[in-house]
């Protein structure tokens, strides 16, 4: 494999990481959307409030890496997505930005208003990021950018666009529902673990539906894509998607539901990788090869280079927060722990 092809494969697997830790939270936030109102969504909100805090800023790890990657080691890819796309791209971007703000500030707001407010900033922006972003996708994935191309609705509004969009949309749900029910064991509330796994389970099942319809879409509106989803690697891949799928939904279905979360990454990261082995050793299906976009060789290398200190120093310990955050190691000071000086200090003084 080739410096390029090397350096392209790390940034799908850094896309694929993205999806999952970052669409866990997107999905999250889908649920804290459709909880109903104050009284009814109090106890699925409470859940996600607690789920998500001690990681949700760590999850932009990913999308950082992934930008870092296409721009300094394919700055023709990144110019031709960037300047065609800008708009989605530019949404996506602001709404990532008020999510954040929107999930960290509603928690200490006081009156009833401003966490209404923001309460709804976090949530709305948290179903339209996910979709103007896998409208993106689905833009580069049928080949409607090309250097030079100029600015269109069309490069994201299409059929495939727009089925990604909502395969985005759906998988994050998915992801957010399986890891609430979870969670929702951990902190012994079998009413939310009900709650959150009968939603796990419509979300799987409408993203296998979704699924199914993109690649019969994908036959006339985007043949490339189509053809490499149903030969050789990204067909196995496709295949071991279809088979994470039945897994997770009988996982979800027979147990508590902590198996169901590997399974649910597998099934995203799957699809995701699918999707890259689908278009090679094209970035961009008919336009744009790898080694077309590819940048100077020394880049190249300090990027493998980068890569490599980035897996022995930094993916280990993101590893280590989500194995803390899933065993229930990461939970908030109380007030009363405060009081005390901590959890576990000696009174008196």
């Amino acid at each position: 494999m080739t410096a390029a092809g090397l350096v392209a494969a790390v940034l799908f697997l850094a896309v694929a990481a993205y999806t999952c830790a970052g669409g866990t939270d997107y999905g999250a936030g889908f649920w804290d959307l459709t909880a109903g109102g104050a009284e009814r969504g109090r106890r699925p909100r409470w859940l996600i409030d607690h789920a998500m805090a001690p990681v949700w800023e760590v999850n932009n790890v990913w999308l950082i890496f992934v930008l870092i990657i296409m721009w300094t080691g394919f700055p023709v890819f990144f110019q031709t997505v960037f300047s065609s796309m800008w708009l989605p791209l530019a949404l996506a971007a602001i709404g990532i930005v008020l999510r954040g703000a929107g999930f960290a500030l509603r928690k200490p707001t006081r009156r009833i208003a401003g966490r209404r407010l923001y309460g709804a900033v976090f949530a709305v922006s948290s179903l339209l990021t996910p979709f103007f972003l896998g409208a993106a996708a689905g833009g580069i994935a049928s080949g409607r950018v090309a250097p030079g191309t100029e600015p269109s609705a069309h490069a994201w509004s299409n059929p495939t666009s727009v089925l990604f969009g909502l395969l985005a949309v759906v998988g994050t749900a998915m992801l957010g529902a399986v890891f609430l029910a979870a969670d929702a064991v951990r902190y012994e509330a079998p009413d939310l673990h009900s709650y959150f796994r009968r939603r796990a389970l419509a979300a799987l099942g409408a993203f296998a539906l979704l699924g199914a319809v993109t690649l019969i879409v994908t036959h006339e509106d985007a043949p490339y894509l189509w053809h490499g989803l149903t030969h050789g690697a990204g067909l196995v891949f496709v295949i071991v998607a279809v088979l994470a799928t039945a897994a997770t939904a009988w996982l979800l279905l027979r147990t508590s539901g902590a198996w169901s979360r590997p399974s649910a990454v597998v099934l995203m990261a799957s699809a995701v990788i699918a999707w890259g082995m689908a278009q090679r050793p094209y970035l961009i299906p008919g336009k744009l090869t790898v080694a077309e976009a590819a940048g100077a060789p020394s880049t190249l290398h300090w990027l493998i280079v980068v890569t490599l200190v980035a897996a022995v120093l930094v993916f280990p310990a993101v590893a280590f927060l989500y194995r803390l955050d899933t065993r229930g190691e990461l939970e908030p000071l109380t007030d009363t722990d405060l009081r005390r000086g901590g959890p576990g200090a000696e009174g008196g003084g």
